[in-house]
């Protein structure tokens, strides 16, 4: 568990310093701000595309060869932002990344599941998630303070810390033991299916997410807002998606999920809300959005392995993790246009509205799959 922690943290290091401050970058290099969302969404279109080839290479290659790719994939380019402030290099180097961001993204989801026994499984992947959350609450405001006090240079040096996780790799894998070979087309497939609604409620979340990470520190450029709100929204997201895996392994997820779906509801109304209204709605709006985005994040996961069962868990987690892009690409492109007709503040709120719609959807999706419930 110390060694998936050591580098699941170094490599959401380089992409937490990025996710928020490169489109930044790319705004005081020139581009329009309505178009600065295409940076995060080549990173992550990459990042999908690759994800579904993850379960073919780690059968055929190994877990641990593969997953020291993506690493350096992650940790290469990331120096060579400074070179160029321009959406075309931004986006070419993104690319990159997000490939090594595919590979990091699904096998330390999967290897959470399996660094703890069955009834522990919630408190690993809340070990996991804190993991990730931590560098959220720390690298993406400091990402966006370093690009506004023009220290992109520090950015892109600061960005390489995967390649530090290379030397952790192989104490991961001799405590995970050796990982199961190909798994057949049909049990791959039910992984598919039985994360899908999970996934689903994911996109939806992370979709708002996408668009507060990405347009936040646009709309208020002067830096003070915008970093002390993500700061909050990453502090918030760390406890939550940490705890929630706890409660969840003692009171199951069919209660907690949608809670969680309301919170990131009423967060995101609140964010809205206050750019129209006061900065202080905005800052209470991000820290609690951020406690619904954190517990959303770990109860999807638990509940796609859950409902998955051991033979699906790759293919749940490729599932699981390509929809937590899809949805911050998708909030990061669709959400700038949306705002650029009907404002920031009104964006927020038509998304809190759509998840709220999706609350049915999120009590389904913490229930055990039917094939599941039928072999127990």
């Amino acid at each position: 568990m110390q060694a998936l922690i050591g580098v699941t943290f170094l490599g959401f290091a380089s992409y937490s310093l990025t996710l928020a401050s490169l489109p930044v970058y790319a705004v005081r290099g020139g581009a329009a701000e309505s178009t600065a969302g295409v940076v995060t969404a080549v990173f992550l279109v990459v990042t999908i595309a690759v994800q579904a080839t993850i379960p073919g290479l780690t059968a055929r290659f190994g877990a641990g060869p593969v997953l020291v790719v993506g690493l350096v994939a992650m940790g290469v380019p990331s120096p060579l932002y400074v070179l160029d402030d321009g959406v075309l290099w931004i986006s070419a180097l993104s690319a990159v990344r997000g490939a090594g961001f595919a590979i990091l993204t699904v096998l330390g989801a999967t290897l959470s599941a399996q660094v703890a026994p069955p009834e522990r499984r919630g408190e690993s992947i809340g070990l996991y998630g804190l993991a990730i959350a931590i560098p959220n609450l720390v690298a993406v405001p400091g990402g966006v303070a370093l690009v506004l006090g023009d220290s992109v240079a520090w950015l892109a040096w600061l960005g390489a810390s995967p390649l530090l996780g290379v030397a952790l790799v192989p104490l991961l894998m001799r405590s995970v033991g050796p990982q199961p070979g190909r798994a057949a087309a049909g049990a791959n497939r039910a992984g598919v299916l039985a994360a899908l609604a999970p996934s689903l409620v994911l996109f939806a979340v992370t979709m708002a997410g996408g668009g507060v990470v990405t347009f936040l520190p646009i709309e208020r450029p002067d830096g003070v807002l915008a970093t002390t709100a993500l700061l909050l929204f990453g502090a918030t997201g760390a406890v939550t998606r940490w705890r929630a895996g706890m409660l969840a392994d003692r009171l199951g997820a069919r209660l907690l999920l949608p809670l969680a779906v309301v919170l990131a509801a009423v967060g995101l109304v609140a964010v809205g809300a206050g750019l129209a209204a006061g900065d202080a709605w905005v800052l209470i709006g991000a820290a609690v959005f951020g406690m619904g985005f954190g517990a959303v994040q770990n109860l999807t996961l638990l509940a796609s392995f859950t409902r998955a069962g051991d033979a699906g868990t790759t293919a749940a987690s490729a599932m699981w993790n390509a929809s937590f892009d899809a949805g911050t690409a998708t909030g990061a492109l669709a959400l700038g246009v949306l705002a650029a007709g009907i404002g920031l503040d009104w964006t927020y709120v038509l998304v809190a509205a759509a998840l709220a719609a999706l609350l049915p959807v999120a009590a389904a999706a913490a229930r055990p799959s039917r094939d599941r419930a039928l072999s127990r």
